[in-house]
């Protein structure tokens, strides 16, 4: 098993694990139970540093967990999305794997379908069409 494979079967187990409304409810129910315990322990530094490290080791993990499940399902989208171009006639294959182009470069494509969304809206607001190709 690849490194990366026994990673990413954990990453998609635990987020399906604590992504359950039972997950949330006993995170809730530890909460409130260590707060109806602060009387109990006087409000102690102890009683404020187990919810701290708790808390603080949980989202320090989680963190690396959302960003590699959101990782996967950006690039699950993408290549989806890249598909459809692909197979679409008239589409710009050019347009493929978008999300790896520099930053310049993916701004001009954005002015160029910017430009092209406000011309649509024109047109359709004088009556026209907004469907078809601008090549066509």
């Amino acid at each position: 098993m690849r490194p990366s494979n026994w990673y990413s079967k954990l990453a998609k187990s635990a987020a399906h694990f604590c992504g359950r409304p039972k997950i949330f409810a006993a995170a809730v129910g530890i909460i409130v139970f260590w707060a109806l315990s602060g009387p109990i322990f006087g409000f102690s530094n102890t009683w404020q540093l187990i919810i701290n490290t708790i808390t603080t080791t949980v989202t320090f993990l989680m963190v690396f967990l959302i960003q590699n499940t959101q990782n996967r399902d950006t690039e699950a989208i993408q290549v989806k999305l890249d598909e459809l171009i692909r197979a679409t006639r008239g589409a710009h294959n050019a347009l493929l794997d978008l999300e790896e182009l520099d930053e310049q470069t993916l701004q001009e494509f954005l002015r160029r379908y910017e430009h092209l969304a406000t011309v649509a809206r024109e047109e359709l607001a004088h009556g026209e069409s907004d469907t078809g190709t601008p090549e066509a």
